[in-house]
């Protein structure tokens, strides 16, 4: 089971620490190195040529503690909810406090079976939790209507209302995307356009923020979207500190269009055909026809969604032209 708690030395040593990284962060920043080189690895240069405050500067109390709920299920994607957890349990205001205050909310009090066999106890359920001011929702199993209810109404005073991976298809189906960009895994890319047509699905983005909700694509990109939330609250400095301590490498937290790689169909190869749905290797047996074109596919569910939603590969082909089209 998760245990969040943290004695009352061990906060003490990681603000501490996080104020200390600031510190040298700023110190290293307004110097260069002898020889007049940058003397940064490439995710360094990167950070040093981001800017310097944060884009759409959130309010943090000052004494900290802002609630956050992660919203759980059955099966839900371990890293979904772990690394985003990581990066709010770990900010801290400029006096050493606790940024943030992370809790789980479930259907019910028992604990949560979620993927990879862990089991999470919840804090609270729908009907017990507090008013939160982030909501991170995961790619997780089916989910109750309770649970959908509850996002769409504790959202009408979040901050940032967030999913990550798939956990875009449970945003979704609160209406709170209708109308707005988002994004979700590229696995999930043509089942999300079928059935969510009135969202506005961005492929190849690392993560997408449309007033308070915001959504991140695959597991992993649900880090850079909390990174930067924390960013949005807590500045600049502050975050590359935090990052730092983390040891974290990635920079797709200052780029939402990171995510190039996934921007487009998968490409045609014969000889190992991929799914155009889940872009994983196709079964040549499982087989449909579209303009001309014969598409192989990973299982007949998969076939059988295409079929019915011809209207999303209408779509996708026409803005993988469009983006060849351009210079």
């Amino acid at each position: 089971m998760i245990h969040r708690r943290a004695s009352t030395r061990t906060l003490f040593v990681q603000a501490f620490v996080l104020v200390l990284f600031g510190l040298l962060l700023a110190g290293c920043s307004a110097q260069s190195p002898p020889g007049g080189g940058s003397g940064a690895t490439p995710p360094q240069a990167a950070r040093a040529r981001s800017a310097e405050s944060a884009p759409n500067p959130l309010s943090l109390p000052p004494e900290g503690g802002l609630p956050v709920a992660f919203v759980l299920g059955k099966d839900a994607e371990v890293l979904d909810f772990t690394g985003p957890l990581e990066v709010f349990a770990a900010a801290w205001t400029r006096d050493g406090k606790p940024a943030f205050k992370p809790y789980f909310v479930a259907a019910g009090p028992d604990p949560v079976m979620v993927g990879g066999g862990m089991r999470v106890v919840p804090d609270y359920t729908f009907e017990t939790a507090p008013a939160p001011k982030i909501i991170v929702i995961p790619a997780m199993g089916p989910v109750p209507d309770e649970m959908i209810d509850w996002i769409r109404k504790a959202s009408q005073g979040t901050d940032v209302t967030m999913s990550v991976c798939n956990g875009a298809f449970v945003l979704a189906k609160t209406g709170l995307l209708d109308g707005k960009p988002a994004t979700a895994h590229h696995g999930g890319y043509y089942r999300f356009a079928g059935l969510f047509p009135k969202v506005h699905l961005r492929r190849g983005a690392r993560f997408v923020e449309a007033g308070n909700v915001a959504t991140a694509g695959g597991i992993s990109s649900g880090i850079d979207l909390a990174l930067r939330v924390v960013d949005r609250y807590i500045g600049r400095t502050q975050t590359l500190a935090l990052v730092e301590a983390m040891e974290y490498q990635g920079t797709g937290w200052l780029n939402p269009d990171s995510n190039a790689a996934y921007a487009r169909l998968p490409p045609e190869d014969a000889e190992h055909p991929r799914c155009p749905l889940c872009r994983m290797e196709a079964d040549p047996a499982i087989r449909s026809e579209f303009r001309g074109k014969s598409y192989a596919f990973c299982s007949l569910s998969e076939k059988q969604f295409f079929d019915a939603h011809p209207e999303v590969m209408e779509r996708f082909l026409a803005e993988d032209a469009a983006a060849r089209a351009q210079p």
